[in-house]
Parts: C-alpha cells; sequence; structure tokens
C-alpha cells in the first residue's frame, strides 16, 4: 500500500486542525481510490475468507489482562478470557458467566456456584482452583499487576468445593459485581503457576469465544473462533472464524488500509476523517458515545518538574485558557459531552455538579500575572492519543503565555512518565475497564495510586469513604464532595466525553457499544 500513503501535514494550529486534517484525507483518498478501483473484489475478499481484519495504533506491552491497560489489550482480553460474572453492555443487568450464580454472604463476603464442564483453550478444566489461583496472585501487590486498581479490594479468595469459592475483599465494596463482570478475568491455574505473566503474554490461554493462535509483540495478534466455547455463557456463540488485529500506529497508514480494502475495521478515526470516508462505498462509518473520559493532569507533587503547577492561580489559568465548546464542535464531533468533574457521567456516584471554568483567556492572563507569570512559561505536554486535539489545546495554552513542549508517546511510555514523576501536564484519557462505576475512574488518579500526581488527603479519604460505604446515598455524597474539592482547587482539566467513530467494511454487521469493547462474538458477515 506504499503507493496510496502520503505525508503527514504540517502540525496545524488551533481548531482548524481538524479542517487541515480533512484536507489531507481528501488527498490520501484521491491517491488511493484508483487503487482501489483496480481491485473491486477487495472488500469481499475478508468475507469469502471469513477473517475480520482489524488495524489498532497502539500494542499493548503484554497480552495478559492484568499486565496491560490500554484499550487494545482490554478489547483482547474480552474476547480470549471470560470472567465470574456478566454485564450486559445495553441493559446494565448482571449475569452469571463462569460462575452459574452467587450470593452475598454480608459486606465483605461473597459465595459463587461455578460452572462445571467449561474448558480452556489448552484443555485445562475450568474449576475452583482456576479462580482460586488467578484472583489470589493478581491481587497480590508483590506480582505487580499494572491494573493493580482492579484488584486491590480482593482480601482473599477460597476453595469451598471443587466448584463453590468464597471471596472477601478488605472491606466493604459496594462495586464489588462491577468489577467481577468486567475486568476481573480467570486463567488456567496450572498453565499459570507454569508460566506466569510473561509465559501467559507468549502464549495466551483464555476460555472464551476466541483463542489467540498467533502473536507477534507489537506486530499482530490473530485469533480464531473457539468452536468449544460453552453455550450458557451470556456472550452469544462467535460467527465470525478468524480475527487478525495489526498495531499500525500510523493513521495515514491505517486509512489506506481500509479504503484499498487491506483493512475491515479501525476505531477512534478522528470526526473529519471518518465524515470523508463515509463518501467511500465499500465502506461504512458508524459512531456513538463512550464511557471515555478526556482530562489533563497537572503534576502539583513536591518533585514535579513543572514547580508553577504548584499555585492554584496557575492551574485555574489553563482551565480557563481553553475553549472546550469549540474543540467539542469543531474536533471531537457529535456524541461527546463537556465534563466537569474527572469521572464518567453514566457511572454510579458521578456527579457532575461541581464547579466548571470557563473559556476567559483574559483572566487566565492575569492569574498567571498574579502568579508571578506575566511573561507566561515553558512546560512539557505529554500524550498519547487524539493529538488533534492536544494540538488544539496547545494553541490555546500558547495563547495566554503558556508554551508546551510536546510529547506524544505510546500509552505505556506515557504512563511510566507520570508514575516516575517525570510528566508535568498530561493530556490523556480513560475509559475506566468498562466499569460502569466512579470506583473506576476518580480514584484512579486522586486515590494515592500509582497515577495520582495530587495526594490530597482529605480528598483520598472521601474517595475511601465512598468506595467501601454500602448506602448509597451516603456513597454519593462522599464521592461528590470529593469531585468538588478536585474541581475548586483546580487539580486537573475536565474536558470531555470521546465519542467514538468506527469505520468498518461494508459488509460487516458492527455495533457500537459506549464501553468501546469490540465484541468479535457479536459481529456477522451481511
Amino acid at each position: 500500500m506504499a503507493e496510496c500513503r502520503i505525508k503527514s501535514i504540517a502540525s496545524p494550529q488551533s481548531v482548524r486542525v481538524a479542517f487541515l486534517r480533512g484536507a489531507a484525507v481528501s488527498a490520501l483518498m484521491a491517491a488511493c481510490m484508483g487503487a482501489a478501483a483496480l481491485s473491486p473484489t477487495a472488500a469481499q475478499a475478508a468475507k469469502k475468507d471469513d477473517t475480520v481484519r482489524m488495524a489498532y495504533d497502539q500494542a499493548p506491552e503484554s497480552v495478559d489482562p492484568y499486565y496491560n491497560n490500554v484499550r487494545i489489550g482490554v478489547i483482547i482480553a474480552a474476547n480470549v478470557w471470560d470472567t465470574l460474572l456478566y454485564r450486559d453492555p445495553v441493559s446494565n443487568e448482571y449475569r452469571g458467566q463462569l460462575a452459574k450464580s452467587w450470593k452475598q454472604v454480608d459486606d465483605k463476603t461473597m459465595e459463587f456456584e461455578l460452572r462445571q464442564g467449561v474448558k480452556f483453550h489448552n484443555g485445562e478444566e475450568f474449576d475452583a482452583d482456576s479462580v482460586v489461583y488467578t484472583l489470589n496472585f493478581v491481587a497480590d501487590p508483590k506480582n505487580k499487576a499494572v491494573t493493580q486498581q482492579n484488584v486491590a479490594w480482593i482480601d482473599k479468595v477460597e476453595k469451598l468445593d471443587k466448584y463453590r469459592v468464597r471471596l472477601t475483599t478488605k472491606k466493604p465494596f459496594p462495586a464489588a459485581k462491577a468489577y467481577l463482570s468486567t475486568t476481573v478475568a480467570i486463567h488456567p491455574a496450572k498453565y499459570y503457576q507454569e508460566v506466569g505473566p510473561q509465559g501467559m503474554n507468549a502464549k495466551p490461554v483464555g476460555t472464551g469465544p476466541y483463542k489467540v493462535v498467533d502473536y507477534q509483540p507489537g506486530k499482530s495478534i490473530t485469533l480464531e473462533r473457539n468452536a468449544d466455547y460453552f453455550k450458557e455463557s451470556p456472550k452469544a456463540q462467535p460467527k465470525i472464524g478468524k480475527v487478525v488485529i495489526r498495531f499500525i500506529p500510523d493513521r495515514q497508514t491505517q486509512m489506506a488500509e481500509m479504503i484499498s480494502g487491506g483493512e475491515d475495521l479501525i476505531m477512534s478515526v478522528p470526526k473529519d476523517q471518518a465524515e470523508q470516508l463515509k463518501t467511500v462505498p465499500t465502506l461504512q462509518v458508524v459512531n456513538g458515545d463512550t464511557m471515555r473520559i478526556v482530562f489533563m493532569q497537572m503534576n502539583i507533587l513536591d518533585n514535579t518538574p513543572a514547580s508553577p503547577l504548584k499555585d492554584e492561580r496557575v492551574r485555574k489559568a489553563i482551565n480557563h485558557a481553553i475553549d472546550r465548546e469549540s474543540i467539542l464542535k469543531n474536533i471531537v464531533g457529535e456524541g461527546g459531552s463537556l465534563l466537569n468533574a474527572v469521572c464518567t457521567p453514566s457511572q454510579v456516584a458521578c456527579s457532575q455538579d461541581v464547579h466548571s471554568y470557563k473559556y476567559d483567556p483574559a483572566l487566565a492572563k492575569k492569574l498567571l500575572a498574579e502568579a508571578g507569570y506575566p511573561n507566561g512559561f515553558e512546560i512539557d505536554l505529554v500524550a498519547y492519543r487524539e493529538r488533534n486535539q492536544t494540538e488544539a489545546i496547545i494553541n490555546y495554552l500558547q495563547a495566554v503565555g503558556i508554551r508546551p513542549r510536546l510529547s506524544f508517546l505510546q500509552y505505556a511510555a506515557m504512563r511510566d512518565m507520570i508514575r516516575a514523576g517525570k510528566a508535568s501536564l498530561t493530556h490523556q484519557t480513560w475509559a475506566s475497564n468498562l466499569v460502569n462505576d466512579v470506583s473506576a475512574s476518580t480514584p484512579v488518579y486522586f486515590g494515592f495510586g500509582n497515577d495520582d500526581v495530587t495526594r490530597d488527603a482529605k480528598v483520598k479519604e472521601l474517595l475511601d469513604k465512598g468506595d467501601q460505604t454500602i448506602d448509597a446515598k451516603e456513597r454519593a455524597a462522599a464521592y461528590k464532595e470529593a469531585l468538588g474539592i478536585i474541581a475548586d482547587k483546580a487539580y486537573a482539566v475536565p474536558l470531555w466525553t470521546l465519542p467514538a467513530y468506527y469505520v468498518a467494511n461494508k459488509d460487516l454487521n458492527v455495533k457500537p457499544y459506549s464501553d468501546e469493547l469490540i465484541r468479535f462474538w457479536d459481529m456477522s458477515w451481511k
């Protein structure tokens, strides 16, 4: 596809980025449409060999679901592994998946009756040992799960008999079902004990509707339909025979592959590019809202590389400097909505009724001058996706005197910079690993975990209270007070929820969900 590629356009400024990139897409389409026309059956080839080919711009650092938290890792996990419970993405109803049934014994204890006759992809039998070993292993901090927040609430898991287990939480944790139905995958005990996370990454084994038949780290992963997938699962029996996911960082290459029929599915396509691709007859564009929030972190710790961020006036100036409504309208697109708090509005106990900062560049300059920066300052800014949004934000900051130096990285590299205290200002997103509860969002960044660069003791106290309070009203009140402090002290810059645009082969049945989860088991050919 080299003949269809074009060079990236120069870095755009302000909200004009959307339209400038649109021009680049037009040039790309002009270069590729002729090539596509020479191969009219390209879009039908995938249907013929029953293979969905998907491209994604980030590669997971590990395929083991506990050792990555990039979106494609979550997608792979949901298709290759199963969890004890299942949450319907439309009704939010909980159903049994690997667990046949469950009961809440007391505020800190749950018991599960497990399904019998379920096999892992390597033939190992699923039973209580699988649940006990997996959850006790990943919940132990010494095993350094990247997604530690997803299992840190687990105290211990005990085997009652071959198909019954008891799970005890450290403290009351009302969100337990939300995690057990989304992020807490179950591994085969014997195999995982033998190979550990590195071996699970090298040769992944789950019970899910798809099994991994080839994995080339950093390049691609190939999934094949699990013909023996258990019939009682609330996930549908898979219809697509094979899925090939390629990790292609360059968006222009992805676009060229879609136009020529080399790929069948890409996601998180910028609004302007998606609209351009609607004109390609072999493609379809679908979009919908998501749980993903976009925000900026500001490192105010003692060792921060940017001391101006310690001043509340500077943080408020950054909030006032960004015209969120213009970026939302011109770049983010339909389905997105403005945020006042760092949590997904649909999540249980996520209150957006907190202080918000209107676009006011004059006030931003005034606050900077009061803080001792009348001429602004330079600062490092780190980001990993939605570059057109990052560039628009940079332009607004420059307009009030703040001069960001952008480092655009892979997610894992950005995350490691944040956790090492080397990131000053960060433009990033978070989708809560599918968990529709505020405990999966705000506490990740303000609960004194690895990603907290604020560390306000009062905020942590309130978030802990919310995490552990059974009474729904008291729980919501605790979270709201914490979110209020975060907003009042301008610890972050809440931006917007991020709609997802998908471009797909016109012959593929694709349904977008708000959790941004690609459910290959739901797909079929038209």
